[in-house]
């Protein structure tokens, strides 16, 4: 009888709700932070372990994913890729514009302390599509064990084409590895309320959020920033494409993409987070399974934000006049430096110094702004990465869902 129960309590455990549990370790982490201190760092080798388990394996899922996609891609059959990436760009400049604006209606300053230039940041935007250049023609096994997922996209869409003038059973082969790839995603994921568990409980123990209140305004407009692009913005372009009540879509998205993100702090991590939501909503496999690699890449929304609202903040605390035009122009290096966020070392925030350079700005000034990010890296990365990924997944599904209506609206024009 008790083996009989505790067999029903495990599956129960397995078939619940992933949310449900992972609010559940969200808020026994945060208890265990406010009881005991010592414990709750402890516990941060829980949180460790998921993030690197989710990083072991996105790299490889992906990889299989796009080659077993495109390898065995029908003739005719669409991957509507095209709209997803005018989505995706189109988002990222509406968001570094969304920064602008409410930078100078809400303007921050810094308090500049010196010691913050020792770290390289790229030397122009050229350096930048030079790294993004390189990395697409990496090694395949490099690519997969530094997580280059532009290198690994590029491989596997060769592979992919290639393997299309394969016969059957090598095209049975590898859609079989990629299932077997997604299944053991699966069991990675069902540990997130395990892993959110260790990482809140240790983030709260070691760094709390004391740091922060110096920074309140700052936070402020970053967070307020990326709150308005995630609940404003996006749905705005998602009634663009679906055209009607976009927020149950949005609302998902956050939820069962943004929270993960939010607590990982990685997209490349969430990505297989990202992979299963997509598949939960019944979005063209085809479609999905580059699209949201891809956006891990180029979708940065969040990034523009951080680079925008820092680098303005730099240019008020100096004291320096930004007309419009400077400003229009400030939100397309935003966006191009965002796109580039992923390939460089540091994120969105060793990026800042390209956009200062905009202003004059010196190096040493501008690493300063570097080392305010870190300081309020605890939240504004957080809230970054999860603007960033539960986007990839929004756009990608207000795609799918457009089309799939245009299909059942005008059946004869598949």
């Amino acid at each position: 009888m008790t083996t009989h129960r505790s067999t029903g309590l495990l599956q129960r455990l397995i078939d619940g709700s992933l949310v449900k549990q992972i609010l559940i370790g969200l808020i026994l982490g945060i208890l265990l932070a406010w009881i005991s201190t010592p414990a709750a760092i402890a516990t941060g080798i829980l949180g460790t372990l998921f993030v690197s388990a989710l990083k072991a394996v996105a790299p490889v899922l992906v990889l299989m994913l796009v080659m077993a996609s495109i390898a065995s891609h029908q003739q005719g059959q669409k991957t509507h890729l095209r709209p997803v990436l005018v989505l995706y760009l189109l988002g990222t400049f509406t968001a570094a514009l969304t920064a602008v604006l409410v930078s100078f209606l809400f303007p921050s300053t810094l308090q500049l302390v010196p010691g913050a230039n020792d770290v390289a940041p790229p030397s122009g935007i050229v350096e930048v599509l030079r790294g993004l250049l390189t990395s697409m023609i990496a090694n395949p096994v490099t690519a997969i064990m530094d997580a280059n997922y532009i290198g690994i996209l590029v491989w596997a869409v060769g592979l992919g084409f290639a393997l299309r003038h394969s016969n059957e059973s090598t095209k049975n082969l590898v859609q079989d590895m990629a299932g077997a790839v997604t299944f053991m995603v699966r069991i990675v994921i069902r540990f997130a309320p395990i892993g959110i568990f260790g990482l809140v409980s240790s983030t709260l123990a070691t760094s709390g959020f004391g740091a922060l209140l110096g920074y309140a305004q700052l936070l402020v407009v970053l967070v307020g920033c990326m709150a308005f692009v995630a609940l404003v913005v996006n749905p705005l372009l998602v009634y663009w494409k679906i055209r009607r009540n976009p927020f149950p879509l949005v609302f998902t998205c956050l939820r069962e993409s943004g929270v993960t993100a939010f607590f990982t702090r990685s997209s490349a991590a969430n990505i297989p987070v990202n992979m299963a939501l997509c598949e939960k909503l019944n979005l063209d496999r085809d479609t999905y399974s580059v699209s949201i690699p891809l956006g891990a890449t180029i979708n940065m929304a969040g990034a523009a934000i951080t680079i925008t609202v820092l680098a303005l903040a730099a240019v008020h605390t100096l004291g320096i006049t930004v007309d419009v035009p400077t400003a229009l122009l400030l939100s397309v290096v935003a966006s191009l430096c965002a796109c580039g966020a992923s390939g460089v070392a540091g994120g969105s925030l060793l990026l800042i110094p390209l956009a200062c350079n905009m202003f004059g700005i010196s190096n040493d000034v501008a690493m300063q702004v570097v080392a305010v990010g870190f300081i309020i890296g605890v939240l504004q990365d957080s809230c970054e990465t999860a603007l960033n990924s539960s986007t990839d997944v929004l756009f990608t599904a207000a795609v799918c869902q457009a089309e799939d209506e245009r299909l059942v609206n005008n059946p004869l024009r598949n």
